[in-house]
């Protein structure tokens, strides 16, 4: 039995410290005594002592565990842990497997994207933000709402750190950024932990990053001087142009 998520939904939806220490659990045969049940899976897990795990096959994160985090309805590394082996079943993860994205970062590879990746690019950038919609549900959804937020910005991150650098990226990032802004703006998105802003600002300076390796990067940002912005993002990469808008 399958589960219905897969490893990329398991690390983008957790945070990446325990990502990375259910992970080492993993790698460390530390997930025992695997059985399926119905729809669901269970372990024993050695860490300071055997935990019992139950996750299910429905959402890696409907789960429990008799640790500490556990016991208080949080998500912990066990959990993760047995979720991983569910999904890899004891085979090896690769090293893009285990990267985490916690943040947009700039690649440093100067380059173009070619007609056929600009545009898978464009379709996995319009996938992510699926996950930054507005809310609209009752109270007791909140924290998880936040959660899908939260991994919407870590697989944003993951496309920002995959990008060459180029005029052609930059102005898909500042597109990037102007959907999200619109979304903070006036599509019901309550950010109200600044996830999204912050990936915003952050993703700005990966801009800057830009402009230092390829001044022509400069000119994606003209068409920001007719935009007015949720909270000022870009007024930094308005400062990196000239009068007249050009490198």
């Amino acid at each position: 039995m399958q589960p219905d998520y897969n490893l990329d939904k398991i690390k983008f939806a957790t945070d990446p410290t325990t990502f990375e220490k259910a992970v080492d659990l993993y790698e460390h045969g530390k997930v025992t005594q695997f059985k399926e049940d119905i729809r669901a899976y269970s372990a024993v897990v050695l860490g300071t002592k055997p935990y019992q795990v139950s996750v299910e096959a429905r959402r890696y994160d409907l789960a429990t565990c008799d640790c500490y985090l556990g016991q208080n309805d949080t998500l912990c590394k066990h959990m993760v842990a047995v979720a991983t082996y569910a999904v890899m079943r004891g085979q090896k993860l690769d090293k893009e497997d285990k990267k985490v994205f916690g943040s947009p970062e700039c690649s440093g590879n100067l380059g173009e994207l070619t007609e056929q990746n600009l545009k898978i690019t464009k379709q996995s950038i319009t996938a992510a933000l699926k996950y930054i919609k507005a809310y609209i549900g009752p109270s007791r959804t909140w924290f998880a709402y936040q959660d899908s937020l939260a991994e919407g910005c870590s697989r944003l991150a993951k496309i920002v750190f995959e990008l060459p650098v180029s005029q052609q990226t930059a102005q898909l990032l500042v597109d990037l950024l102007l959907r999200l802004d619109k979304k903070l703006c006036n599509g019901g998105v309550d950010d109200s932990d600044g996830i999204v802003g912050g990936f915003m600002e952050e993703t700005v300076e990966v801009l800057k990053a830009y402009v230092k390796i390829d001044p022509a990067c400069k000119n994606a940002f003209t068409v920001l001087k007719s935009k007015e912005t949720c909270f000022g993002w870009e007024e930094p990469l308005l400062e990196l142009i000239d009068a007249n808008g050009t490198a």
